[in-house]
């Protein structure tokens, strides 16, 4: 027969196997992935399949981490915009609706900003080259690396209307002549802007749920 040392040893070696099994130290539990879908991104503006993988394409993944985003701090700007007296020399600053990173690491971001502007710039010529022409809100147009899009926003007086200009900031990395990254980013400003729109209370935005289309060079 053993004895109680013996005994207490073999419990303890048994109590110890058993905590290393359950701790996972075998690498057999499954890791809590890092980051959120873009379906939950940024309050989830990007839920739409079109964004959704509009974002994924962008940034190269399929989950990510926010980078500075300030929501609540853009909303509050573009209601006191709407509220304030507007001058020749009236210029907000742009705030950062959305900022996202790739879960996975890398240099690539994405910036979405809002602000508000006295009325949508008129189209370039000069732009022909480098940048795309689409049909949303008031005006919408993208390079390869920024994308822009203007949409009226009415709110209840005694606010008054105003315009949103809504900037996307995508990777610099991308070839000018990339087309398809064009729409990927005036897909998510168009996303965006919808949010914003929402969640202000706008009338009149003019912006609809589909990728915005292509449009020839106008005025």
């Amino acid at each position: 027969m053993r004895s109680a040392p013996a005994r207490t040893a073999a419990a303890l070696a048994v109590a110890a196997l058993l905590t290393s099994c359950s701790s996972g130290g075998g690498g057999d539990a499954p890791e809590t992935p890092e980051g959120v879908p873009a379906a939950q991104a940024c309050g989830g503006f990007a839920k739409d399949a079109a964004a959704t993988a509009a974002l994924d394409a962008v940034l190269g993944g399929d989950r990510f981490e926010d980078n500075l985003s300030k929501p609540e701090k853009a909303l509050t700007a573009l209601r006191a915009d709407a509220a304030a007296p507007w001058a020749d020399s009236y210029r907000p600053q742009p705030v950062t609706y959305c900022g996202l990173l790739p879960a996975e690491g890398g240099v690539k971001d994405l910036k979405i900003q809002v602000n508000a502007v006295k009325e949508a710039p008129a189209v370039d010529p000069r732009l022909a080259d480098r940048a795309t022409y689409f049909t949303a809100g008031l005006r919408a147009y993208s390079s390869s690396s920024l994308g822009k899009l203007y949409f009226t926003c009415r709110l209840k007086a005694p606010a008054h209307e105003i315009v949103v200009e809504t900037s996307v900031r995508g990777p610099a990395d991308v070839p000018e002549t990339d087309r398809a990254q064009r729409t990927r980013l005036i897909t998510l400003a168009n996303a965006a802007a919808r949010d914003v729109a929402a969640k202000l209370g706008c009338e009149g935005d003019e912006l609809g749920a589909r990728v915005p289309p292509p449009v020839a060079m106008s005025s």
